[in-house]
């Protein structure tokens, strides 16, 4: 056995462009992460009176939401892997549970607005509304990937183990959903 043979090399799922932009994404929410944690150190009073009037349990809420469509997504990417049926079941699935986290972040933009809180109420607030929204932004994005994942799919692309686009789609997913697991304690919790 060579020393070639002994290695188990494996491949990013996806496009390696995609990849790319996907650590492009990483590194401009690592900047806002970080000008957010540099700022609340210099204001730590603001922050905590303004994390204490956001919920914590629409916070956990949008978290449940998010890793039931990841979830979701996981498995319709396995069923059209394997050439099953019932991918874009698991898609469909997968936007309706994106559907709820944007139900239940619209949901708390209305409550802050009603006890008058915005953009520029201060630093908290402008980073409250800034980190999430950006986030909101890639939510919608991903669904409008998971709908064209939908209606590739169901127009049998990713067929004969062509699942390069497929996989794309789904890694692009899963970074908004990484995204929120670290956004949500960092505003909602700590």
């Amino acid at each position: 056995m060579t020393a070639q043979a002994d290695i188990n090399i494996r491949q990013l799922p996806g496009d390696f462009a995609v990849w790319l932009f996907i650590l492009a994404e990483l590194s401009v929410f690592a900047l806002f992460f970080i000008l957010y944690a540099i700022t609340r150190l210099r204001f730590p009073d603001m922050f905590a009176e303004g994390q204490a009037q956001l919920s914590v349990l629409a916070g956990v809420g949008n978290t449940l939401a998010l890793l039931t469509s990841s979830w979701f997504v996981a498995r319709a990417q396995l069923k059209v892997h394997r050439g099953q049926a019932g991918g874009n079941v698991f898609l469909l699935l997968a936007l309706v549970s994106a559907c709820v986290y944007l139900w239940i972040k619209g949901s708390e933009y209305q409550h802050s607005a009603a006890l008058g809180f915005d953009l520029g109420t201060n630093d908290f607030y402008f980073f409250y509304y800034g980190l999430t929204a950006f986030h909101m932004f890639h939510v919608i994005l991903g669904m409008l990937v998971l709908v064209w994942l939908m209606v590739q799919n169901g127009r049998g692309r990713y067929r004969d183990g062509c699942m390069n686009e497929f996989e794309s789609g789904a890694s692009y997913w899963h970074m908004v959903d990484l995204l929120w697991l670290v956004l949500f304690p960092l505003v909602y919790l700590l």
